[in-house]
């Protein structure tokens, strides 16, 4: 089966996410989208973060209805923080008849060189990479890459996340359960560092 893995800290995952993955896979011979979610991103800081358990549990009900998406804990149980690279080798050894792709933005691609072990991850895996404004994609490097025009909403998890703090709405920013799931339990009320 060809896999597209949509790496993320999904804090929280927004309606955005969720259009890109559709929109791949309408354009796409990917048969799935797994939404691994990252419980600590090496170039994110850790404050800013909701526990990972509640951040799959959100993306896990964003895409209930969903049989072509899934939500990944597999980065849970391996050393923090996140390295793709670890994930992709650890994700072909237990999967060999699958076939993975990563999903990035323009933005991400452009910082690719600084990853962990690049070099291997473009040696073996294609990426998908849609545009984000200001973000154009030069491949210097060599990499199987297919260039997507999917359909970018300017929506960030930080606006979500600030939008909460100060007590506007989030609706149709997410999905609906994942609005109801974060105001029942509190998500984001407290502050937390930028």
């Amino acid at each position: 089966m060809k896999i597209g893995l949509y790496f993320g800290s999904f804090n929280p995952i927004h309606t955005g996410h969720l259009i890109i993955a559709n929109h791949i896979l309408n354009e796409t011979d990917l048969q799935k989208i797994w939404f691994v979610v990252s419980p600590q991103n090496p170039f994110k800081p850790s404050a800013t973060l909701l526990n990972e358990y509640d951040r799959l549990y959100l993306t896990q009900i964003a895409i209930k209805e969903d049989e072509r998406l899934k939500a990944s804990d597999i980065e849970f149980s391996l050393s923090k923080p996140s390295f793709t690279a670890h994930t992709l080798v650890y994700l072909s050894e237990k999967y060999p008849a699958h076939r993975f792709s990563i999903i990035m933005g323009s933005d991400s691609f452009q910082n690719i060189e600084k990853w962990k072990n690049a070099t291997a991850i473009l040696d073996n895996y294609p990426l998908f990479i849609y545009r984000r404004p200001g973000f154009e994609v030069e491949n210097n490097l060599g990499a199987k890459i297919m260039i997507m025009d999917a359909p970018v909403l300017e929506i960030s998890a930080t606006y979500i996340r600030e939008c909460i703090q100060k007590g506007k709405s989030i609706k149709y920013l997410v999905p609906q359960l994942v609005e109801e799931e974060i105001e029942k339990s509190a998500f984001y009320k407290k502050s937390y560092k930028k």
